[in-house]
């Protein structure tokens, strides 16, 4: 099974991605709870890319491809802005309060606690984020 959808990078198509995300999920009978925490993690990485890619004048696409493989589902998020590399960024320390924390770095955090697996590549001008949600098919 696999499902595209392009965006463009403007915050308003974050919910476009919440229904894409929604139905991908329905049609794989997964649990709400599954589905919340899988919405929240690419909410978060479109999110980054809408806000630091790509200047904001500029109107550009970004497509998510979600697959299924066996158990696992694997999302490709693809775009053209700049180089970020979010597997090298350092992890949120989260046992500091709040407001001593330095700003950012959450989002990040998020993903790889709810992902399994989170890899990047650039190739051909292109950022390539895969990230991979191992589930229990019943």
């Amino acid at each position: 099974m696999e499902k595209e959808i392009r965006i463009t990078n403007e915050l308003d198509e974050i919910t476009a991605l919440a229904i894409f995300v929604e139905e991908f999920c329905s049609d794989l009978s997964l649990p709400t709870e599954t589905t919340m925490h899988i919405n929240l993690a690419l909410e978060e990485a479109v999110s980054n890319v809408i806000m630091y890619a790509y200047p904001l004048e500029e109107h550009h696409e970004i497509r998510l491809k979600a697959s299924l493989t066996d158990n696992h589902l694997i999302f490709l998020l693809t775009d053209k802005g700049l180089s970020f590399d979010p597997t090298n960024a350092p992890d949120a320390d989260i046992t500091i309060p709040i407001e001593e924390r330095a700003i950012g770095g959450l989002g990040i955090f998020l993903i790889r606690s709810i992902m399994n697996e989170v890899s990047y590549q650039r190739l051909d001008g292109e950022n390539r984020l895969t990230m991979k949600k191992y589930i229990e098919l019943g």
